[in-house]
């Protein structure tokens, strides 16, 4: 390198320090649920909050909150620019199965999953993943239906170019359906992925690795969230509470892993500010 590349190269990364910016050639392409941010999203509108997303060195992100074909209140093509604009792909969505109302008439795996899969793809989304099932969804036979509702909706979302994938909480462990976890139940039942939260697992006291194994490749896509060392476990940023992630991360492969997601249902300080120190922890990690 001579004296003038030396000094162009060291003016750039100059630049980049004044803007608050640190250079890294060999960062990791982190992800981010934004549900994490869904106070500032309503408070400041989803271009603003994506421009901040994207400054903290966030690559991908997951959306949530899609109804009557719009994303955060923005068309399929409003949003797609808002992402490209900020550097930043969607690379999955959560959505629910819409069989309960309690949060409201929303479109969901059993009402308009044709139009979600449909413009799910539009933005270029690989994944759509049902986030959650209310409590009166969660009886023996709403399980068995969910079954049929998901290997439908699958084929249907595989016709869109989309996978479609499940996202768990600890209660798919803590329930028994015949003797058994319905999360077990789920993946010997349905051709769906999994979206592994590894907290909710740490939570209901399972073992990730354990399912790795016992199911090989059914986990491209994981929440990365941290449990607070206390006495109520709360949801803690990444890299400063109890769950070893570089163990986890060692079995990467054999889960199937492409793609993880920071996400923090409850912060403790200014949601930006957590999901700051998540993906600085992060990169710093020898894992992931």
């Amino acid at each position: 390198m001579n004296r003038r590349t030396f000094l162009q190269s060291t003016a750039g990364l100059s630049a980049l320090a004044m803007l608050g910016l640190e250079a890294r050639p060999n960062a990791k392409s982190v992800g981010l649920q934004l549900y994490t941010l869904r106070s500032d999203i309503q408070k400041q509108g989803i271009e603003k909050i994506l421009a901040e997303v994207a400054k903290l060195g966030y690559k991908k992100v997951e959306n949530f909150g899609y109804n009557q074909g719009k994303f955060f209140g923005k068309t399929p093509t409003e949003y797609r620019k808002i992402l490209a604009d900020n550097g930043l792909k969607a690379i999955s969505g959560h959505y629910m199965t819409a069989r309960s109302k309690a949060f409201g008439d929303t479109d969901g795996l059993t009402k308009n999953w044709d139009k979600i899969v449909e413009d799910a793809a539009a933005i270029g989304q690989e994944y759509a993943v049902i986030a959650y099932l209310i409590d009166n969804e969660r009886k023996p036979e709403d399980y068995k239906q969910l079954f049929e509702l998901l290997n439908k909706g699958s084929e249907v979302a595989k016709k869109a170019g989309l996978t479609l994938g499940y996202h768990n909480h600890d209660f798919e462990f803590t329930q028994k359906i015949d003797g058994e976890k319905p999360y077990d139940l789920l993946l010997k039942n349905t051709n769906v992925i999994m979206e592994v939260d590894l907290y909710w697992v740490a939570k209901a006291g399972e073992n990730a690795n354990e399912y790795f194994k016992k199911f090989p490749g059914r986990f491209p896509l994981w929440h990365v969230k941290d449990m607070a060392n206390t006495e109520k476990k709360e949801f803690a940023e990444v890299g400063v509470g109890t769950i070893d992630f570089g163990a986890l991360f060692k079995d990467a492969k054999k889960a199937g892993l492409k793609h993880y997601f920071v996400e923090q249902d409850v912060c403790q300080r200014p949601p930006l500010e957590s999901i700051k120190i998540s993906i600085d922890n992060i990169q710093a990690a020898k894992w992931g």
